[in-house]
């Protein structure tokens, strides 16, 4: 029996798949429950299991090359003897019409089930940052290859750590230190740096990308408002230098406040259904953070408002540095129920974010700076404030609710701010 592997649905909002790494070439011997394939989803690489054994009898997609979800990827022969039939096959179905289907060769699809792809190279038989089909071709990410370009690293040296032994930036990054000493820093986990851009050249959009433009052209169609509010940071300030020494981020600072915060507003945390107002049970928060190949994810630190400051920091950490090497599970971005979209680091005073699916409000993030302001003594002081913008579902959430959000937010930074590391 011949058995059709198919694009697998890896999200629920994935409709195209790129094929990353074949971890198999035509030929080779494949087992039940074994990882065949590494695919892009949306927002993350994911190994592909088979369910069925056999020889793998043709790659229909190569790697590299993105096809629909559901669309036939490559074909699985039982025995020797029906290879030469599944190559027949394979032909046909390359010219987009496959030939009747016998009793001894049925069109069986085969099940899937996508599991994170491990960080380091599974595959032993391809050379390391090949494409895992015999091709010496280098497997490697576009900012990995730009990377190398401009700090002159050979890319036929470096062993890639990505699924596949697909070479990822880092990697790039390791083999230049190694080189020479001193040499420029790790781009930070927050945001990437800029990168030289193909002038003059059309550049398809990456899945991540093409996921990102689809929910943002959603969000158009939501009525949404906007509330800004500037917060005094003096007393924020002083708590994070107290804790950043034993590993807390500013990210988890802020995450823990605004979840301790939407416990008195769980309005700010529901969001519109056709049934009317959906009322989380959790307060999971998610991050926006930009992506070395383009694009943005959003993290999510599960029942943050349940979570201490420290394990936050910790959790961000681990959830960052899988974000980077695309080894996040579909939930882990895509369970948020509130977000945050910080912009600070890079000296932005205000913006206004655009609002995510099934979601209420995003809250977006400036940059804290010294600002001369009148006291309550009317007095002249200065203060470090920052501005945030609270960007409301209309349908969900009204004007005095935003309102009373950030007047409690901005409290407990200002005056409460002591209770975060409880």
């Amino acid at each position: 029996m011949i058995h059709e592997l198919s694009m697998p649905a890896l999200s629920s909002t994935m409709e195209m798949g790129k094929i990353v790494a074949w971890l198999k070439k035509p030929g080779d011997r494949v087992e039940k429950g074994e990882n065949i394939l590494v695919v892009e989803s949306d927002k993350a690489d994911m190994d592909v299991e088979s369910f069925h054994s056999g020889i793998l009898a043709s790659i229909l997609i190569p790697a590299g090359e993105s096809a629909p979800v559901g669309a036939p990827i490559a074909l699985i022969a039982e025995t020797e003897a029906e290879l030469a039939e599944a190559q027949e096959r394979a032909k046909a179905l390359s010219k987009g019409a496959a030939p009747a289907a016998t009793p001894s060769a049925a069109s069986v699809p085969t099940v899937q089930r996508p599991t994170p792809a491990p960080a380091a190279s599974p595959p032993s038989t391809p050379p390391s940052g090949s494409d895992g089909a015999g091709s010496q071709r280098i497997l490697a990410s576009p900012r990995a290859k730009k990377l190398a370009e401009s700090l002159g690293v050979d890319l036929r040296t470096v062993r890639g750590s990505g699924p596949g032994g697909r070479i990822v930036a880092e990697d790039v990054e390791r083999a230049a230190a190694q080189a020479a000493s001193p040499r420029v820093a790790a781009p930070s986990s927050v945001a990437p740096p800029p990168v030289s851009a193909p002038l003059g050249e059309v550049v398809p959009l990456s899945t991540l990308q093409a996921a990102v433009v689809r929910n943002m052209n959603a969000s158009l169609g939501v009525p949404v408002f906007h509330v800004g509010y500037t917060i005094t940071t003096d007393s924020l300030d002083q708590l994070y230098q107290q804790v950043k020494p034993k590993g807390v981020t500013l990210t988890a600072l802020l995450v823990k406040a605004v979840a301790l915060t939407l416990e008195k507003h769980p309005l700010l945390n529901a969001s519109y259904t056709e049934n009317g107002i959906h009322y989380k049970a959790d307060i999971n928060i998610a991050v926006a953070v930009a992506m070395e190949d383009g694009g943005l994810i959003t993290p999510v630190l599960r029942q943050a408002n349940r979570v201490d400051l420290y394990e936050l920091s910790r959790r961000w950490k681990d959830l960052v540095e899988r974000a980077r090497r695309k080894q996040l599970q579909p939930e882990e971005y895509t369970s948020g129920t509130f977000t945050l979209s910080n912009l600070g680091m890079f000296g932005v005073d205000r913006f206004d974010a655009i609002l995510p699916p099934n979601q209420g409000a995003i809250l977006a993030i400036g940059a804290a700076r010294p600002t001369v302001v009148a006291t309550p003594e009317r007095a002249i002081a200065i203060r470090s404030q920052m501005q945030v913008n609270l960007t409301c579902d209309h349908r969900v959430i009204y004007g005095a609710h935003a309102a009373a959000f950030l007047q409690d937010l901005a409290q407990l930074l200002e005056q409460k701010v002591g209770s975060l590391t409880l």
